[in-house]
């Protein structure tokens, strides 16, 4: 599977018998029906690992371009219309501000690894403590999630999308951050209730959200995200670069031959 497609559905494993495994690009799963691949007898597998320092980089990227507003400064650096440039057209600082980091797992941390190289105060939300990667960035471990909210420069997602974080930061989540604050996401669009975000910050609830996932990818071209000059968006390209993409192939590649030949199968999901 790559990008999600084909869709697996009952009638797609009804049609077939043969099937022995299921090879997915990247780490989420949350696409697939695994009660439903397992009652059919069908194996799954991903490729969790290599995808999570090209994410990383691309968060530290998002957060980097909304603070100092690169595509805004592209945009008036190229505009015909430009005679000078404004001495009060000014971004915000990376370093030494706060990041809370949502998701403590393999890309949350190398996140959180790059932050400490921007000095920056590292608060982090996880269903559980992290203490051996808090001791290794200096980061703070805050238990509930509005104490990382309500503190934090930067709120970044970095969290898998389950029914627990479908929709996590909503209306009162954001109605918490800081007035000044970013909202970044790399994890997945539904983990972010949509239509609070658009109404924080047209609203001015939030500073800015910086995007890599939303729902659907991409958005219709009418919707109101698109519109806003305090957004910007990505289209879904955490993993996206050549050499991390080969690997995922080979990845999958090596995972289907095993499943096929009844070995252990490399990255086998359960």
């Amino acid at each position: 599977m790559w990008y999600h497609k084909p869709v697996v559905s009952k009638e797609l494993l009804q049609s077939l018998p043969n099937l022995r495994i299921v090879a997915s690009s990247g780490v989420g799963i949350d696409h697939l029906d695994l009660n439903l691949l397992s009652s059919f007898g069908v194996k799954v597998s991903n490729t969790p690992f290599i995808v999570s320092t090209d994410t990383a980089d691309l968060g530290m990227a998002l957060m980097l371009a909304s603070s100092r507003r690169l595509v805004e400064g592209y945009e008036m650096a190229v505009s015909p219309d430009t005679e000078y440039f404004p001495a009060d057209w000014l971004g915000a600082e990376v370093s030494g501000a706060t990041l809370g980091i949502v998701g403590m797992g393999t890309i949350g941390y190398k996140v959180a690894e790059r932050a400490k190289a921007f000095e920056m105060k590292i608060l982090y939300h996880n269903r559980s403590q992290r203490k051996k990667e808090e001791s290794a960035v200096g980061a703070v471990y805050c238990k509930k999630i509005d104490d990382l909210l309500q503190q934090s420069d930067f709120v970044l997602l970095a969290v898998n999308l389950t029914p627990e974080t479908h929709k996590l930061i909503g209306k009162r989540e954001l109605e918490l951050m800081k007035p000044t604050a970013t909202l970044i996401n790399i994890s997945r669009g539904l983990v972010v209730d949509q239509d609070a975000l658009v109404e924080a910050l047209q609203n001015k609830v939030i500073k800015a959200a910086a995007l890599d996932v939303t729902y659907p990818e991409p958005l219709p071209r009418d919707h109101p995200l698109l519109k806003l000059k305090n957004v910007i968006i990505t289209p879904h390209i955490g993993s996206a670069t050549k050499k991390t993409r080969r690997i995922m192939m080979e990845e999958m590649t090596e995972s289907i031959q095993a499943g096929l030949a009844g070995l252990p199968i490399p990255h086998e999901v359960l």
